[in-house]
């Protein structure tokens, strides 16, 4: 019997889910294999390796990636670990597509409460 729980996030870019990962610390390693409650495995396109043995990671899914993690054996709290990763993820996101649409990026901050305030401008 499985253990392992799955979430659809909203992250579309491999690429930029990997960079995000690894700006956050995590040590990523790719198309690998994820280790949960009595030695079940199954694959992951991003995968974080943990000291207790129960692994953390993203497959796609479709459009979309999920993350995939024996959750109960990960001993993570999903919201706290994922809030991080899906705030990085965005921001990028939309200083990637800002630029790709022409726009400079004219001011950035981050307010007390941690939500990032991007000011972004073209000439026409």
């Amino acid at each position: 019997m499985s253990h392992f729980t799955t979430i659809q996030v909203q992250i579309k870019d491999g690429e930029l889910l990997a960079e995000t990962l690894q700006e956050l610390g995590y040590q990523v390693e790719r198309d690998a294999s994820l280790r949960g409650y009595l030695w079940n495995r199954t694959r992951a396109d991003f995968v974080i390796r943990q000291k207790n043995g129960f692994d953390i990671g993203f497959r796609r899914q479709g459009e979309h990636y999920e993350l995939v993690a024996d959750l109960w054996g990960a001993k993570i709290d999903q919201q706290a670990f994922l809030q991080p990763i899906l705030q990085r993820y965005a921001h990028k996101q939309l200083l990637r597509s800002a630029r790709q649409q022409g726009y400079a990026i004219e001011a950035e901050e981050q307010l007390e409460d941690g939500t990032i305030r991007v000011v972004v401008g073209r000439w026409v």
